[in-house]
């Protein structure tokens, strides 16, 4: 028998009143309310799930920051050791040595202690192409996935043309993975309700539909997985709220002379090395780098002041939100409820890099979900261009995917990052157990509920 735990991000009470089949499942076990952490974003959650800890802990300050032994801002990063302490499975280990766990798409898998890994990771070629691949530990358990599955589906996991079939993806694999190994708990993501909640907001037609989808995907994997005898937790890291305001917080610093850039090829680059103050943006929290700690109280009025910012934390409020960890900047904002933050800090579109057109997670200073849409000032144009990069990609040849528009305030209409406005449009926790039913589950709790419901926990109490 496996613990699975699936990881559906963006699933709320709201989006599981279209999903029947997923809903059963906490029907016929326990469904509970899940209270996530700030900032309520996908690698800052995750960490707490598996550590019970908050990020002042684990270190996962959002989606990236700024490396200050490095000077470089970076997203999306992949090595497990950025997650400081133990981790769920390794707790577990310490009551049962023999415990076997899979990592199938969560984040921080590179080089975590799991028995098994799948995680999306490119080729990147030599020329500078990029191919759709995964990375798995062990090497031959790509074959084993990718033989029946075909390659995974890299462009309908992030981008424009991200859909059901990149979800639909990883719950195979995970049927493969769980019908060939001796298992005691597997970990999988489902990424689908990210998109379209995004795109349109979560009350919108298509977020409904993408519900739907999710339901159909997710309900199989649920029948797999009680066929098997398995135990199964759904959960969930946040719910997206409806979007209305972007924020250009690094623009206001630039025009304020805190924020510097470099210029190449007639490209503007952020410079964080001579900034006096720049803000790594990620949805509804933005983490704000001082240099000079004499600078830091201009530099919270500034925030302060501008629209759609509604709280700057430092000292002793970043403590109270468990955010005083190293990584974080000197200022922590939050945005208000319908607004977040982008992480453009060229002030004329003519000079923005090359990267801010492109689906380039790891390039951008910040997040940004622009990457979602088709240009929406040349919807067609960037379609066409997207068709010919796809051309040149099946040639062998180099291609760039410059389909991205740059105006904010055309497109996104979700957003997340702050605690919910309620239970509805918050995180929920569904289990197929109900000798475990409770009414809430804080994120920094489940850890605990996963050791008790692997049965493991009274041995590591015990030692």
């Amino acid at each position: 028998m496996t613990l699975v735990v699936v990881d559906a991000v963006g699933l709320t009470p709201r989006a599981l009143k279209h999903m029947p089949r997923t809903s059963k499942l906490g029907q016929d076990g326990f469904a509970a309310s899940l209270d996530p952490i700030v900032p309520a974003v996908t690698c800052s959650v995750q960490a707490s799930f598996v550590t019970g800890s908050t990020p002042a802990e684990h270190g996962i300050v959002a989606n990236g920051w700024y490396f200050r032994d490095l000077g470089e801002v970076f997203l999306w990063r992949q090595h497990n050791k950025l997650v400081q302490g133990e981790k769920v499975w390794e707790t577990a280990r310490r009551a049962r040595a023999d415990f076997r766990v899979a990592n199938v798409c969560w984040w921080y898998a590179m080089g975590a202690s799991t028995d098994l890994t799948v995680t999306p990771r490119p080729i990147y070629h030599a020329d500078g192409a990029k191919s759709p691949d995964c990375y798995t530990f062990p090497p031959q358990l790509h074959d084993n996935l990718v033989k029946p599955l075909g390659e995974f589906p890299l462009f309908q996991y992030w981008g424009p043309t991200a859909n059901i079939k990149s979800t639909k993806w990883i719950a195979d694999a995970t049927k493969i993975v769980l019908d060939n190994e001796r298992l005691d708990m597997a970990l999988v993501y489902l990424p689908h309700l990210d998109y379209d909640h995004q795109r349109f907001g979560p009350e919108s037609p298509e977020a409904l539909n993408a519900a739907r989808e999710l339901d159909e995907v997710l309900g199989d994997l649920i029948d797999h997985c009680r066929a098997r005898g398995d135990q199964i937790v759904v959960l969930s890291e946040y719910g997206i709220t409806e979007a209305r305001r972007p924020v250009e917080i690094n623009r206001a610093l630039r025009r304020a002379g805190y924020l510097n850039v470099y210029t190449q090829a007639g490209m503007e680059y952020l410079d964080p090395w001579t900034s006096r103050a720049f803000c790594v943006s990620d949805h509804q929290i933005g983490h704000v780098y001082v240099a000079d700690p004499a600078d830091v109280p201009a530099v919270r009025e500034l925030l302060e002041g501008l629209d759609g910012v509604g709280e700057v934390l430092s000292g002793e409020s970043l403590a109270a939100a468990g955010l005083n960890h190293e990584r974080s900047g000197e200022l922590v904002v939050l945005a208000e409820r319908d607004a977040w933050f982008t992480y453009h800090y060229w002030l004329d579109n003519d000079r923005a890099p090359d990267f801010g057109r492109q689906v380039e997670i790891h390039r951008k200073p910040g997040y940004d979900p622009a990457e979602l849409f088709w240009d929406p000032d040349d919807e067609k144009g960037a379609k066409i261009r997207g068709a010919k990069a796809l051309v040149r990609k099946k040639a062998g040849f180099r291609y760039v995917l410059s389909v991205v528009g740059l105006d904010a305030s055309k497109y996104v209409k979700g957003t997340h990052g702050l605690l919910p406005p309620g239970d509805e449009d918050g995180p929920v926790f569904l289990c197929s157990e109900g000798a475990h039913a409770r009414d809430r589950v804080a994120a920094t709790e489940v850890r605990d509920l996963l050791l008790d419901l692997a049965g493991v926990r009274e041995g590591v109490r015990a030692e």
